[in-house]
């Protein structure tokens, strides 16, 4: 049967999530103590952070683990009236194990309504004598505050290149997949951190072929590579502009690309290049008016076209 490698190479244990050794190294004294409390998982997506809740069951429960978690998706399930069934019903009943509490997990808890929260923040009260919440999110700031003083706060960071190459060298083996080091620091830049998406666009890769290439990659990950995108800023820059309107609009045509995505990935290859930090700041200003101005519905090629011509008027 096909599998999504994000499930099948999840870790199964604490000691299996990677890169979050300073968060995973705090929840297994709670393992070991045989007790915890409420605790509120923030950072960005593809990080650890479902990995580590399901591991946490896995530590506490073994094989029962199923059994005594309760998993929701906050995004979908996001209603005061969930908060008051669902999660109620379940919290109510009591472990069938020797830990004398269940696990209720609500990933994207960022996404519920107010209401919800205000709910939520009663129930953790009413049960907390044999449930504990974990709540997962992408911003802490979006959960009310009488929730996060009931909660441990844990901060999970994007993973380090290292560590997502190491996963995916380890999954290309055991898949028996040939990967270059080209093609491995491509994705890392495509991922930005999330390993749930670098591990998705490789098994994307692999479909195409089992010997996976930089060129293999490019063609997945509609992503530019960031020379291409150095070389537009570089004509922008001289004030060549017909030379880089040109060039940025045969990458947006080569890699499907969108004009919020061109203007992050020019964002980024300004932050990473060598121009003088004045000009910089100027830059990357100008990429924040622009984005601003195609998240309100302005056409994509003008406001391309008007920061390249922004770009070049900086630089002069």
């Amino acid at each position: 049967m096909l599998q999504v490698w994000t499930e099948k190479y999840r870790p199964k244990t604490l000691a299996e999530v990677k890169g979050q050794e300073d968060v995973t190294k705090r929840l297994v004294a709670f393992i070991k103590s045989g007790n915890m409390p409420h605790l509120l998982f923030a950072g960005p997506a593809g990080t650890g952070k479902t990995a580590s809740a399901i591991a946490i069951a896995r530590d506490l429960y073994g094989d029962t683990w199923r059994d005594n978690i309760l998993e929701l998706n906050a995004s979908d399930e996001r209603g005061i009236d969930i908060i008051r069934n669902k999660v109620k019903d379940f919290a109510r009943s009591k472990a069938i194990e020797d830990v004398p509490f269940k696990i209720i997990y609500l990933d994207e808890s960022d996404a519920l309504t107010k209401e919800a929260q205000h709910a939520l923040r009663r129930t953790m009260e009413d049960y907390t004598q044999n449930t504990r919440f974990i709540l997962s999110c992408n911003y802490s700031s979006k959960i009310i505050s009488p929730i996060q003083s009931r909660c441990a706060i844990f901060r999970f960071k994007p993973l380090p290149d290292e560590i997502i190459k190491n996963i995916l060298g380890n999954i290309a083996k055991n898949e028996e997949i040939d990967i270059n080091a080209d093609a491995l620091d491509l994705l890392y830049v495509a991922c930005e951190g999330d390993c749930r998406r670098a591990e998705n666009m490789l098994q994307a890769c692999s479909a195409i072929s089992k010997k996976v290439d930089k060129q293999i990659v490019s063609e997945i990950i509609s992503f530019a590579e960031p020379k291409e995108i150095a070389q537009l800023i570089k004509d922008a820059t001289s004030g060549e502009f017909e030379k880089a309107k040109s060039l940025m609009q045969n990458i947006m045509i080569k890699h499907g690309l969108s004009g919020i995505d061109m203007i992050r990935q020019i964002q980024k290859e300004v932050l990473n290049s060598y121009i003088d930090d004045k000009i910089k700041v100027k830059l990357i200003r100008a990429c924040g008016e622009y984005e601003f101005r195609l998240v309100e519905g302005s056409d994509e090629f003008t406001q391309l076209a008007a920061l390249i011509s922004e770009f070049a008027l900086i630089s002069s």
